[in-house]
Parts: structure tokens; sequence; C-alpha cells
């Protein structure tokens, strides 16, 4: 059965409607251990939008599983993350003008950036991944680069409009599993999973570990956090490959 890494990005962007002290995203990353979250996973972006820099400094604190920070492979960015020393970090794109994150980083494009990256986190002991596209050149160059991880976007299975593109999406995630374990990659996956969509991902050989927030977030608002973590931790037991 895949691990449950339970993304808090979006109690803070709650609070930070605000600019006061609550909901506290710290807090609620001991609630989701409490329900049962293998990891935590949380995104210091440049503009600070959500997660601030106490947040990050507490986390690192306080966590007792996985810490997983998704971060752009910006300089202020990795100096911080070298300095919290989290269990894994995970290079992600990131655009100001973004809700969300959207879509994978292009590791191909942009290697002269992000391999000084990979190589300053993995020389500190940290678990370096990458938020990728199921693309098998994107894959390859991920493992040539030094990751040791891949974190799969999910987004294209996510948002398809018709069986026959939900389907692709579906293979084109298992043909990304493929190529990432025979390079030798710990294959993650992320990006609009919902309890309604998880089970074809959940059931899929070769994950080993999911990412997911907003869904969360979104059911803890009725069921509370411990509650909310527990029925999406169930559904991947219920769903695990046979």
């Amino acid at each position: 059965m895949a691990l449950l890494g339970v993304n808090i990005d979006h109690v803070a962007t709650v609070r930070q409607a605000r600019r006061t002290d609550e909901p506290d995203p710290v807090w609620t990353a001991a609630e989701a251990e409490l329900g049962g979250a293998d990891g935590i996973t949380f995104h210091l972006r440049e503009d600070r939008r959500h997660i601030q820099d106490r947040d990050a400094r507490l986390l690192s604190e306080t966590v007792g599983v996985k810490l997983n920070m998704e971060m752009a492979a910006a300089d202020e960015i990795v100096a911080i993350a070298l300095e919290l020393k989290p269990d894994q970090c995970t290079l992600v794109p990131e655009r100001r003008e973004e809700i969300t994150t959207e879509g994978g980083l292009d590791v191909v494009r942009h290697r002269s950036r992000i391999e000084p990256a990979v190589k300053r986190l993995r020389d500190a002991g940290i678990i370096v991944s990458a938020f990728i596209e199921p693309i098998g050149e994107q894959v390859r160059a991920s493992a040539v680069m030094g990751f040791q991880a891949i974190e799969l976007w999910t987004g294209a299975y996510a948002h398809a409009k018709t069986p026959a593109t939900q389907l692709a999406a579906l293979d084109a995630l298992r043909s990304g599993i493929k190529v990432g374990r025979e390079v030798g990659l710990e294959v993650h996956g992320g990006h609009g999973l919902t309890y309604r969509n998880i089970a074809p991902i959940a059931s899929m050989p070769g994950f080993g570990e999911f990412n997911i927030g907003h869904s969360i977030i979104s059911r803890a608002v009725f069921v509370g956090i411990r509650e909310a973590v527990r029925e999406m931790k169930e559904l991947l037991i219920r769903h695990a490959p046979r």
C-alpha cells in the first residue's frame, strides 16, 4: 500500500486571507498525524502566499512523520531547506500568477538551474524528488540529474472530461511508473486526487506515496482533519494493489 502524505498548504491559505493566526497549519500537521498520515507536505513559495517561514521552522521541529518540503529551485529557498533539513525536498514549478501548482517541472529544459540545487540538497543528506509529468524523457532526465524520487503529476487523470482521456492519462501514468522503476527511482503521485477518483490510482502497482491536500482539507471542514485523513487512508488500504 502506498503511503499517504497530507499537504497542509490550504489551511495556511485560509489563515492568510485574514493575515491572522488561525487556522494554524502546524496544528493541522499534528492532527493529520493523529489521523494516520504517513507524511506531511508543505510548499514554501517564494512569494509566501500561504506557508510562512515560521510555519516551516515549526514543522521541521515538531512533525514526527516524513516531512516533505515542496519548493522552487531558487537560491533563497534552497538555503532555507538546507537549514531546516526536511526528510525530502520536492522541486516543483512555480509561477506567481497560478492558484496552485499546475503541470510538472520541465527538468530537461531547466537542467542548468535545477541540477546544482539537487546536488546541494543531496549533499546535505536530503532526499530529492522531482514533480514531473509522466513523460519518459522527463523521468530519465530526473534520474540522470541525481533525483532519488519522482512525483508524477496526476492532474491529466484528475481533470479528464471523458472516459477516453481518463484512460489515456492512466496509461501515461503506468508508463511513467515503469520507466521510473527501470531507472531506479522511487515513484510518488499527486495533484487533483480526491475521495471520488483515488481508487484507480491507488490500485495501480508501483506508487510508493501519494501527496493529497485540497480534497482532505475540504473534507476536514465537515468532519475534522483526523477523520478526513483516516477516511483517505482507508481508501488507500481498500484499493491497494493485490
